[in-house]
């Protein structure tokens, strides 16, 4: 089952193109560029059915309440929620074992869509978020993802400790990043995984916790003791990835 959110609306030239490039739903493509940059713009548009409309940039200053659009926005039906029923099937198509991130009350929209954006990029099959207590994707969230959050399937959960229980019903094994965990490069990742990362200022929430498998950290060398969680995600994704192909002997063993 699936839920769709509002339309809003999207800028920046990154932003727009991957949103584009990967099936997102777009009403209007809204330029203030010259012929030759518009005509890049145009064509992704046509390719997905949007109506293109030039404009005056300071029409998209208003539109996007800023000046950052650089001459690109679109009106946009920003994702379609799935479900973890579907995220598992994806990774059963491509053979490979579920890949997946769990946002725990994450609320920062930059935090969010940098974390969507190393998800794609590592191959991740999906992101849970909370209904409650954390960031929406928005567009900001799509911004700050340069597009990835139209690529990256996302179920947005009722009651997320629920869906932790869900996936350790399907053999998936749940670990949370905090500070007091083991160190992930002495831990085995390489199985189907889910990992939770919890919200900028009070991290994993105790129940989450202690529903999880288990607890990984990364190794702390200077007077600072934690990192920004989108950091934390994108180094704790990577050292997954890492595992996996050396277990595999090879790049494409995701």
């Amino acid at each position: 089952m699936t839920e769709q959110t509002h339309e809003d609306i999207i800028f920046g030239k990154n932003a727009v193109a991957e949103f584009l490039k990967n099936d997102g739903k777009a009403d209007t493509v809204l330029l203030a560029l010259d012929d030759a940059q518009a005509g890049y713009y145009t064509a992704l548009a046509k390719q997905c059915g949007a109506v293109v409309k030039r404009v005056h940039p300071k029409k998209l200053d208003a539109l996007c309440g800023c000046e950052r659009h650089q001459g690109v926005a679109a009106t946009v039906r920003l994702v379609a929620y799935t479900s973890i029923d579907q995220l598992l099937a994806v990774a059963e198509q491509k053979g490979q074992p579920p890949f997946l991130i769990l946002s725990d009350g994450v609320a920062d929209p930059h935090n969010l869509g940098a974390i969507l954006r190393t998800a794609e990029c590592c191959g991740v099959h999906g992101v849970v978020i909370p209904e409650r207590g954390g960031c929406p994707i928005t567009p900001a969230v799509m911004s700050a993802s340069v597009g990835a959050a139209a690529a990256v399937p996302v179920v947005r959960a009722g009651n997320l400790a629920n869906a932790v229980r869900t996936l350790k019903k399907r053999n998936i094994f749940v670990y949370c990043a905090d500070m007091d965990g083991a160190y992930c490069c002495d831990t085995d990742l390489t199985g189907p995984i889910a990992l939770v990362v919890g919200s900028e200022g009070f991290g994993v929430s105790p129940l989450i916790k202690k529903l999880c498998d288990g607890v990984v950290s990364l190794p702390m060398a200077g007077k600072i003791n934690s990192l920004n969680a989108s950091v934390a995600a994108g180094v704790l994704m990577y050292e997954i990835v890492r595992q996996r192909i050396n277990q595999s002997g090879g790049r494409n063993g995701k």
